[in-house]
């Protein structure tokens, strides 16, 4: 494999602190409506899913169709707390500065809409360490992850080939779509989550952000 040249940061998780406040609101919602459900609980079903198939989930766990406006009072309920709320990663920034002061090009690559990652991103002061031209989104491509189109639209646009390209993700799906992309994956493992089904699929796993830099250093011995 030639040396990496590109770092593709996910958002959600592993830049932004933003998936226990996203599904606070979520479960509050749903709850409302008559689906008794936990911020915890909304993680493990929803984590890493499009707004549209949590929608349909929800709508045959209901056995009837949600309101018409509940996506965008979701988002707007989800706007207000992540103004109130977010905060970075730990680490986020220091692990972004790292890699760039090791050569690499780095860029975003989330599932979230991108008028949604431009928000978290700027909100938390995370904005200014990407190009202008660096933040991209699974809606501008035809599927979303597990498939690996998002990360080959970024690696494209940024002038990376596959071969060449490093993703930090912290779930299975962004690592899932990283490697059907050809591409290496890192996986972000904070605190007490368990590593073992990354590191069974054979992908390097960090429990710090901050450690990502040495582990493209290593690489460029």
């Amino acid at each position: 494999m030639i040396s990496s040249v590109l770092v593709i940061f996910d958002c959600d998780g592993v830049l932004v602190d933003s998936e226990g406040i996203s599904n606070e609101v979520l479960a509050s919602e749903l709850s409302a409506l008559g689906l008794p459900i936990s911020g915890e609980e909304a993680h493990d079903a929803y984590r890493g899913m499009f707004l549209t198939e949590i929608v349909a989930d929800a709508e045959r766990r209901l056995g009837a169709a949600l309101p018409a406006d509940f996506l965008e009072r979701f988002e707007r309920m989800r706007e207000d707390a992540f103004r109130a709320r977010l905060a970075p990663v730990p680490g986020a920034a220091e692990a972004v500065r790292a890699v760039v002061a090791l050569g690499y090009e780095v860029c975003v690559a989330s599932q979230g809409r991108l008028s949604k990652t431009e928000l978290t991103l700027s909100l938390t002061g995370l904005r200014d360490l990407f190009g202008p031209d660096a933040v991209f989104s699974a809606h501008s491509v035809g599927r979303g992850k597990p498939a690996p189109d998002l990360f080959l639209f970024a690696a494209a646009t940024m002038g990376a080939e596959p071969d060449q390209c490093t993703v930090v993700e912290d779930t299975m799906i962004g690592v899932q779509a990283a490697l059907a992309a050809d591409m290496r994956a890192i996986a972000y493992v904070p605190g007490d989550d368990d590593g073992d089904a990354f590191r069974a699929a054979g992908v390097e796993t960090v429990g710090r952000l901050e450690a990502v830099a040495g582990v493209l250093a290593g690489e460029r011995r």
